[in-house]
């Protein structure tokens, strides 16, 4: 895990959420949904988004939730073939590099 800002690391054996990959922008409308109680009426009446506007953003949020997760996905296999020996490490950085 790294700050963007100020390009502090933080490595070990820990699990991030899929939540935690999302931009900030995601993050943050996910933050306003949850405490206007998973209402778009609430979410509209406490912001100056439209429905239609709302509707968009959870679509979008959606989408990329699902990226995310597939993304993860996709890096846990490269990394069980590298551990199995049915890729090499380049093999292996190349793969993950390409996500």
């Amino acid at each position: 895990m790294s700050c963007t800002a100020c390009g502090v690391k933080v490595e070990g054996p820990y699990q991030e959420s899929a939540l935690n990959r999302l931009s900030p922008d995601d993050q943050q409308f996910l933050l306003d949904y949850l405490l206007s109680g998973f209402s778009i009426k609430a979410l509209e009446e406490n912001t100056n988004l439209g429905y239609a506007a709302i509707r968009s953003r959870l679509d979008k949020l959606i989408s990329n939730t699902k990226t995310v997760i597939h993304s993860e996905d996709q890096k846990k296999a490269i990394l069980e073939k590298l551990r199995s020996g049915d890729i090499t490490v380049a093999e292996a950085k190349k793969k993950l590099e390409k996500l």
